[in-house]
């Protein structure tokens, strides 16, 4: 049942029970990556927007990395080029990055950043090369056949460094951050970094309390479709060695844990195609998701 059938009394029940919430999460960092579903859905891209601007208003600071693989294959459709991956990672040749760049930095971006206005928040869109404050370096692929072996798959760039005060400073001034994980080389060179990545270590540079994930599955599922909560490094080790774990989810586990070891309180792999997931989430003890433990 949407919120908006519920009665009055119903609301106001709503807004009381989150009170422990927002005392708990008062002025703490949430870094929330955004992706899926619930970036290309209507509903839900307003909820989500609504979602963001509220956490705020109530005195969180969200900070919001998002992808765009749906909108990056439309556009490679667009010029009669197949989009590849391996490992999760998309294989990245010059004109890809052009394009890459030119729909997360751009399109994307600005879609998410006037959804979050429009909603009442102040979001400023940015990538990794404004301020330089994602620096990253060419990402060579250890292959699963050869092992030993390294792969080259174009320019896609693994961090070396964030710079939090670009950050911190929009913190400041009660503006919303909205990330495109596009980094850059001591060069200059632009770099596609993948969104769980950034949003993994960004939430550990910030020191985030949490770090949040949205996805197009209800969390982390067993082979029967179950879905698993409280996993720890050894359990997910076994889920990658029996193959329940694959393609896309390799880079959200692996950044989910290295954020939870590195001293993220807690982190969530959520599904996003459920309406205000990220208030049930967050304000809320009903879960909508896996939680990852750090051991």
């Amino acid at each position: 049942m949407s919120i908006a059938h519920f009665t009055p009394a119903q609301k106001a029940r709503v807004i009381a029970e989150a009170l422990p919430y927002i005392q708990r999460f008062w002025d703490k960092t949430v870094v929330i990556k955004y992706g899926g579903n619930a970036m290309t859905d209507p509903l839900l891209k307003v909820a989500f927007a609504h979602d963001v601007v509220l956490l705020k208003l109530v005195g969180l600071n969200p900070v919001v990395v998002h992808g765009g693989g749906p909108q990056i294959e439309d556009m490679l459709k667009r010029v009669g080029k197949k989009g590849e991956f391996i490992q999760g990672m998309r294989v990245t040749d010059a004109e890809t990055m052009d394009l890459v760049e030119m729909v997360l930095g751009g399109q994307v971006n600005k879609d998410i950043v006037n959804l979050i206005n429009q909603a009442g928040g102040k979001a400023v869109g940015l990538t990794g090369k404004d301020g330089r404050f994602i620096r990253a370096r060419k990402l060579m692929m250890a292959s699963q056949d050869k092992p030993g072996d390294l792969i080259d798959i174009g320019q896609v760039g693994e961090i070396t460094q964030i710079d939090p005060s670009l950050i911190a400073f929009l913190d400041s001034g009660d503006f919303i951050p909205v990330i495109a994980p596009i980094g850059v080389g001591s060069q200059g060179e632009t770099y596609n970094i993948n969104a769980d990545v950034v949003a993994g270590k960004l939430a550990e540079v910030l020191g985030a309390e949490k770090l949040v994930l949205l996805t197009n599955t209800p969390g982390v599922l067993d082979r029967e479709g179950n879905l698993l909560t409280g996993l720890t490094p050894r359990k997910i080790d076994e889920l990658v060695a029996d193959g329940t774990l694959s393609g896309g989810m390799l880079p959200k586990i692996a950044s989910a844990l290295d954020a939870a070891r590195s001293g993220v309180k807690s982190v969530h792999i959520i599904d996003g195609r459920v309406e205000h997931a990220l208030l049930l989430e967050i304000m809320t003890d009903q879960g909508v998701g896996t939680l990852i433990q750090s051991s």
